[in-house]
Formats: structure tokens, sequence, C-alpha cells
């Protein structure tokens, strides 16, 4: 039988360039308190989060995907041209098919590139990330375009006290590329099925569809068992991404987690006695909770803001509905 050639694909990957876009929409907590039994002060001392981002009949997935992909392929110093795959992660885009990467992949010109959504929630960035860095590795692109993006706005019941005001809307997106050096570490990834009722939609389309319920589908969680298991969980698993990388706590310099919680993340930190000279994103308390999006968007105003720079090493983590993880060490752009 003939032998299949080996694949000439770079060495290593790395990320490029980053960007973001966040809808013009402030919303502060006052708004949510409208329709929920609660106060400002009691959102803030549970999750941390003050405004969030909610997008306007504009401001689509596909549109808020094309500003912070533009801004990321300029900040690669590429064009859309080079782009060999457009991977998007998404629970917010209503149209089962066709993927809205089809559509944001000829909207930036790229030269038909392979396109396709994928739907792990909160752990979405870190699962298309990894699969971006294959593509490139095996050769199958020279340059993967990686979005995360949510208009969960649309998914909110507004009546929900232990979630209305948890979610917020944006998209934030990667170029990685070819690298001769390793700049993204192994995932640790997985999958924790028999929690899947922990965080779900509420009733299926179907059931929508055919007016056996009243109300839209919406996102809803048990908030205590989720805080529980990220806590103790998650940070076993960011400590298994270090360890793969062969990188040490006292050699990171910026963690980045998924915006879900500001009090998941000082647990995380402690447990992981992270020394005070890492840079920790909190992002949540501006931007809410945004799913896929939120680790991108996070390291977007990091470098932004100059409390992180290009070169540092940073340890990204998701996780959310499934129960889904992925985590990784990475080199910012």
């Amino acid at each position: 039988m003939p032998k299949i050639k080996p694949s000439k694909g770079a060495p290593y990957a790395r990320i490029l360039g980053v960007g973001g876009y966040r809808p013009t929409r402030v919303v502060p907590n006052e708004v949510i308190l409208e329709t929920i039994d609660s106060s400002d002060e009691w959102i803030r001392s549970r999750s941390g989060i003050e405004t969030r981002h909610w997008a306007n009949d504009e401001e689509t997935v596909a549109a808020m995907s094309l500003e912070a992909s533009g801004k990321a392929i300029a900040d690669a110093g590429i064009t859309a041209a080079q782009i060999g795959a457009v991977v998007v992660s998404t629970v917010s885009h209503f149209k089962q098919t066709p993927a809205v990467a089809t559509e944001i992949a000829y909207k930036l010109g790229t030269a038909k590139a392979a396109a396709f959504d994928i739907s792990a929630g909160c752990a979405g960035f870190g699962y298309g990330l990894t699969l971006a860095k294959g593509m490139i590795v095996e050769g199958s692109a020279e340059y993967v375009l990686v979005i995360g993006v949510e208009r969960l706005s649309d998914l909110t019941d507004l009546e929900d006290r232990a979630t209305a005001f948890l979610f917020g809307d944006g998209a934030g997106a990667v170029v990685v590329g070819p690298a001769q050096e390793p700049a993204i570490g192994p995932t640790v990834w997985g999958s924790e099925g028999d929690k899947s009722e922990t965080i779900k939609q509420t009733v299926p389309w179907t059931d929508y569809r055919e007016g056996e319920v009243e109300k839209f589908p919406a996102i809803t969680q048990e908030g205590q068992a989720v805080f529980r298991w990220a806590v103790f969980e998650m940070a076993k698993v960011a400590q298994q991404a270090l360890d793969a990388a062969g990188i040490t706590s006292d050699e990171l310099d910026v963690f980045i987690p998924h915006q879900a919680n500001e009090r998941i993340i000082d647990s995380m930190v402690k447990t992981l006695k992270l020394p005070e000279t890492v840079t920790v994103a909190r992002d949540v308390r501006t931007t809410g909770n945004t799913s896929a999006a939120s680790i991108p968007l996070a390291m977007e105003r990091l470098l932004a803001t100059g409390e992180a720079k290009s070169g540092d090493t940073a340890l990204v983590i998701g996780f959310g509905a499934g129960l889904v993880y992925a985590a990784t060490v990475v080199t910012l752009p």
C-alpha cells in the first residue's frame, strides 16, 4: 500500500494578535434590579459584577465577530486572505445551519477559508485554541482565526434572580499562527456530563415551537453546585495545565480565568497560591459573564491597558455548561 506523506506544518503555534468588541450599551445593576428582588450590594458581593454590555439589533453575533476579528487580524500583522480557517465558539447564534463562521469568513475576505462553529460553552475559546494549534502544526492552515462570541442577553431570564445579573454580550478573537518555539502549551480539557443539569437551557426549542411553553428558552444554573465545582475542581485542572507546560506559579505572569464570577476567581488564585506579582484578569466587573468571549475579551483588555505585555506567560482556563473545561499556558501576543 502507498505511504501517506507526512504533514508539513509549523513546529509550533502561537497567538499572534487579539481583538475584542463590546456592545455600545452599558447596563448597570440598577437596570437588573427593575425585574428581580435584590440589591446592587448583593450582586457585587456575590459576583463582583457592576455593569455589563448588551447588544442592540445591529450588534449581531456576526457583526460583533467581524469587529473583533478585524482588530485581531490587524494586530497580527497579516491579511484576511491569509486566514486558512475560522473557528467560532458560541451558544447564542440561533440559526442551526449554516454556521455563522462561514458568513464571517466570507465578509472578512478570506480566500474560502475552512469555517465552522463549536458549542463548548464557556470553555469554547480553549477548545478553539486547541483545534487551531493542531491545524497549524498538522499543516492544514498557516493562520487560524479563533472567535468567542455571545449575545447572552437573548438567553437571559430577567426574572430569574439566580442568573439575571450574570450575563453580557461581546466578541473576542485571536489569530493563531506558526512559531519556532513553544508558545501554546498542552491543553488539559474534558467534560463531566453527569453534572450537565447544573447549567442548561431551560427548555428545548421544540417545546417553545410547539407551544408547550410560552416563555422563550433561557440559560439557568444551580449556582451553589457550579460554584463548588469551579472552585475545587477547576483549580486542579489549572494546576495540571501548569504542570503540563512545565511552568510553576512563580514563573507565571498573568492569570486569565473564565470571567464567570469574581468570587470563583479569588478562590482559584488562593488555591493555586499565585504570588502577588501575577496579574489577574477581572474583566467580569464591567463586562459580566460573556461565556466563550470572556477569555479573549479579558486578554485584549489586559494588553490594551498595559496590565499585561507581549511575551508574558499566561494561564488561561475556561469552564462551564456541559460541564466542560479547557486550560492551557500561552505566551501573550
